[in-house]
């Protein structure tokens, strides 16, 4: 991390990121906190569900159109350009909040400025392999992100703090916290701008890509099928797909029930700003399930097998479920945040690295597109369903109840199909080698 540091372009690209990411999370705090804790509008379980489609599909859908445009144009002018746009579109969407205006044009204005943050990010990605050497790559993608993660989280806590002491809970403080993200937008577009030269972040002009958008998008168009039929054969790698999109289906439905309960069941004093703390109580104990399954998911599968600490994981949530979430108390509820999180990010390690490991090396950024979709798209349907089957206040056992053993069957099917093909072929983090000569056989 110290020798990363030290690349005085990396640093400069990572404040760019850091100022923009800041701004991201008070410009999506401000848009969720006015559906979601405002006393204004008291937004219905099917508002919500709009709102994080707003936030998760704009990228997913357009992502593997991303490669055409960044493969073109200098990244110098897309930090610039893009950051500039969002800082122009984020004062009328922050009118429109003012006003309590839920307008089509509003939605519309949040869609392209979720896009262009996702756009923005890709085009960072792009560039770092610019700013540091190859071998420090895998170390500089890890901070970065971290650190992005955590200034988005930075920018978050800052908007409910202004929220709560300052501002209030009002479509007024909501629209004055939005409004603000367009000072840190603007001030990472200059920050780009000046600390590098037109061509210093590429494409370099002997490798930008000639070939018309036109026929690109339909390479692509192309490529994705192709990625589909390609993922399909390879059935290690295939099952945690469908694992992970079933997780993310079934999560979509508690991650819903879970913000109406603690917006309504668990705030008896109907005052919304105090179900900041409870809320931030839940990110904090998902958080720490993470950070915890980051560390402890490497060793564990490697000693038992990734399939089978997918399956734990699966099942250890569905339990939690019924155990932490069925009495509907906030602390016990936390427990099962906790567990679904570690078996979450589990999931999620076990899945990157099955991709990795049995997709062809020409495949794998497909695939990889494929699953994020999969990813977000899921997690969006599932909130829809939630919104379908949820009372106003969240509180259902017989829902929760569903999900508890939809979790446990999905792992007990996944322990079937993924054990029997892991132990024909061999385990992607156990056995890779023996997986890997296996599958190069087939």
């Amino acid at each position: 991390m110290r020798s990363v540091l030290r690349q005085q372009g990396f640093r400069r690209l990572l404040a760019v990121r850091v100022i923009a990411q800041v701004g991201d999370g008070l410009f999506q705090g401000a848009l969720a906190g006015s559906v979601l804790f405002n006393p204004e509008q008291r937004a219905g379980a099917m508002a919500i569900a709009a709102g994080f489609a707003v936030l998760l599909l704009p990228y997913s859908l357009i992502g593997p159109y991303v490669g055409v445009f960044l493969d073109r144009w200098r990244r110098r002018s897309i930090i610039a350009v893009a950051n500039s746009t969002r800082a122009l579109l984020v004062l009328p969407i922050a009118l429109y909040i003012w006003h309590g205006d839920e307008s089509l044009v509003a939605f519309l204005l949040a869609l392209v400025v979720i896009g262009l943050s996702r756009f923005f990010l890709a085009g960072l990605s792009a560039a770092t392999p610019h700013v540091v050497d190859d071998s420090m790559l895998v170390t500089a993608n890890s901070f970065s992100a971290t650190l992005g993660s955590l200034s988005f989280s930075v920018g978050i806590g800052t908007g409910a703090a202004l929220i709560k002491n300052v501002l209030g809970t009002s479509f007024h403080g909501y629209a004055l916290v939005a409004a603000l993200a367009a000072v840190f937008y603007v001030t990472s577009a200059l920050t780009g701008r000046i600390s590098f030269g037109p061509e210093d972040l590429g494409p370099d002009a002997a490798d930008r890509d000639g070939q018309p958008v036109r026929e690109a998008v339909r390479e692509v168009n192309h490529g994705t099928i192709a990625g589909v039929r390609h993922l399909a054969v390879k059935r290690g790698a295939a099952y945690l797909v469908l694992v992970q999109a079933a997780f993310r289906l079934f999560y979509g439905v508690v991650l819903l029930a879970s913000l109406l309960l603690f917006r309504t069941v668990f705030n008896p004093g109907d005052n919304v700003s105090d179900s900041f703390g409870t809320i931030a109580n839940a990110f904090l104990a998902g958080g720490v399930g993470m950070l915890i399954a980051s560390f402890v998911t490497p060793p564990i599968a490697r000693r038992i097998g990734g399939w089978r600490w997918v399956t734990i994981g699966v099942t250890a949530t569905g339990l939690a479920i019924l155990g932490f979430g069925l009495p509907f108390d906030p602390v016990l509820l936390l427990g099962a945040v906790f567990v679904t999180g570690l078996a979450a990010q589990g999931l999620k390690i076990v899945t990157d690295t099955a991709l990795q490991h049995e997709c062809a090396d020409d495949f794998r950024g497909r695939v990889f597109s494929i699953n994020d979709t999969a990813f977000n798209l899921t997690l969006v349907a599932g909130m829809y369903l939630g919104a379908l089957a949820l009372p106003d206040n969240g509180r259902s056992p017989a829902v929760l109840t569903a999900v508890a053993i939809g979790y446990v069957l999905v792992a007990a099917g996944y322990a079937v199909l993924g054990g029997r093909w892991a132990r024909r072929v061999g385990d992607d983090i156990a056995g890779p080698d023996r997986a890997t000569t296996a599958l190069v056989r087939r």
